[in-house]
């Protein structure tokens, strides 16, 4: 299997005044190679926050590997059994890869903040509205800025709506896809 990742960074979807920022997914399926894992750049959330907009200027929630100096072959996949837990950066460069075994591949994803990391935008019932979502500690009066490049989700995307839609603009594929795989077989 080709294992080509084109991102994203969860940082580019919604930023906030600084990074610290983690997804935590909970595998509701036996997660396999075959069905299509979350793959995972190790140590890309020390480096970069890179540029997830397309040619014409619009958001598109996509990296393209040519304009950045990651290695994507690096890319480890997060493998469990249903109720297995993985923990990611909010800059860490991440993907899913194609699904081949015709099962499900279910992860439920929380994100979690510091209380001061404050959203940069998105967010318009207010502040009071997002510190009700704190599930420890307290809110704070103010955010604390962390020099974190920052580039805002604006134009937005072509196809507005979940990640998948988002990229769609992008027409390009990092993964193997079935067809791919098939060729690949007769190929041999």
């Amino acid at each position: 299997m080709v294992r080509r990742l084109s991102g994203p960074q969860d940082w580019a979807f919604y930023p906030q005044t600084n990074d610290d920022l983690a997804a935590v997914g909970i595998m509701l399926d036996d997660c396999e190679i075959e069905n299509g894992p979350m793959m995972v750049v190790p140590g890309s959330h020390q480096g970069s926050v890179y540029d997830h907009h397309g040619p014409d200027g619009r958001f598109c929630g996509a990296i393209d590997p040519a304009q950045c100096d990651l290695d994507f072959s690096r890319a480890v996949p997060c493998l469990g059994k249903a109720g297995s837990v993985t923990v990611h950066h909010v800059r860490a460069v991440h993907g899913s890869a194609t699904n081949f075994s015709g099962t499900e591949r279910r992860l439920l994803l929380f994100q979690y903040r510091a209380a001061d990391a404050w959203p940069l935008l998105g967010f318009a019932a207010g502040i009071g509205k997002f510190d009700e979502l704190l599930l420890a500690g307290s809110p704070t009066p103010a955010p604390r800025l962390a020099p974190v490049p920052v580039r805002l989700p604006l134009p937005p995307a072509e196809h507005q709506g979940s990640i998948y839609e988002n990229q769609r603009a992008t027409g390009r594929r990092f993964f193997d896809t079935a067809a791919d795989r098939e060729r690949l077989a007769a190929a041999e």
